[in-house]
């Protein structure tokens, strides 16, 4: 058998063996994703043992809520899967997706410098910890990106009163780690949500000042982009991942993910806010109480 025949023999051989694999091993969908899912390393944890049952593999898209939904309009994802309500929910009725579930949720809470110059840790809200930092004109560090925790904390500038702007107002118009990297540079003041800040490492002088106000509730939301208007989107395969995430052996995946013990995510879908007010009352926040 000369080389060129062995070639052909051997190219052949290949293609039978990519050909003969069953169809879902071949299969992916494309998930555009935040960044505190992609950074938290919740992904890493779960995405495996879907795969595993199903044989498809997700391809996560990380960036901002507000950049992930756009991903979503253009037809790029297959899935959205991101925590802005109101903005999914628009999403959902301007025809761009079929159905938001709640998957899961966490909370957001403020860090600042551990010598807390405004004295965010006497807040009795949420509120009254933006309007402190604000009168005592002490810098904030703000994502300014259109994610879902830049609208979060738009939504809290304004149950304070405050238009933020000055030279204590830090946009940053970048991630979530960024803009804490920044935060504990300068030293500043930042929303974040749980789950980034217990994977942030780089704290330095930081440390949570306020939490445990039920305006800080962060939920996540999974929506499968609308075939209708985009007939490429993997429908079938993207909403198997929606029925696995939402069901007791997704909900039991993101429940297992923790760091130091302590879970980033609870499981959300088909539950009640109340789950969230029993976790956070048990949880000590910073004022000397209970959230």
């Amino acid at each position: 058998m000369n080389r060129i025949h062995r070639t052909l023999v051997a190219a052949a051989s290949g293609l039978v063996i990519l050909t003969t694999l069953p169809a879902a091993a071949q299969s992916f969908i494309t998930v555009a994703s935040t960044t505190s899912t992609e950074s938290s390393g919740l992904f890493d944890h779960i995405l495996p043992i879907f795969t595993a049952e199903t044989g498809i593999e997700v391809r996560v898209v990380a960036r901002g809520t507000g950049q992930a939904l756009e991903t979503g309009r253009r037809g790029d994802a297959d899935i959205v899967f991101v925590h802005a309500r109101a903005l999914e929910e628009q999403f959902v009725a301007d025809g761009y997706g079929v159905a938001r579930f709640d998957v899961m949720y966490n909370d957001f809470v403020i860090v600042g410098p551990a010598h807390d110059p405004a004295g965010l840790r006497e807040a009795g809200s949420a509120a009254e910890a933006m309007a402190a930092v604000a009168a005592a004109g002490v810098s904030f560090a703000s994502r300014g990106d259109d994610s879902g925790t830049h609208v979060a904390e738009m939504k809290l500038w304004d149950a304070a009163g405050v238009e933020p702007a000055g030279n204590w107002y830090l946009s940053t118009g970048s991630g979530m780690g960024t803009t804490l990297n920044i935060a504990a540079q300068v030293p500043a003041y930042a929303l974040t949500d749980r789950g980034t800040w217990l994977g942030f490492r780089n704290r330095g002088p930081l440390e949570i000042v306020f939490e445990g106000d039920e305006i800080l509730l962060n939920t996540y939301g999974i929506i499968l982009v609308s075939p209708e208007r985009h007939p490429h989107v993997k429908a079938e395969d993207g909403q198997a991942f929606i029925d696995w995430i939402i069901s007791d052996a997704g909900q039991n995946a993101i429940a297992g993910f923790s760091i130091d013990g302590e879970p980033l995510f609870f499981p959300f879908a088909d539950r009640a806010r109340s789950t969230h007010r029993r976790a956070t009352a048990a949880r000590p926040n910073r004022r000397g109480g209970r959230g």
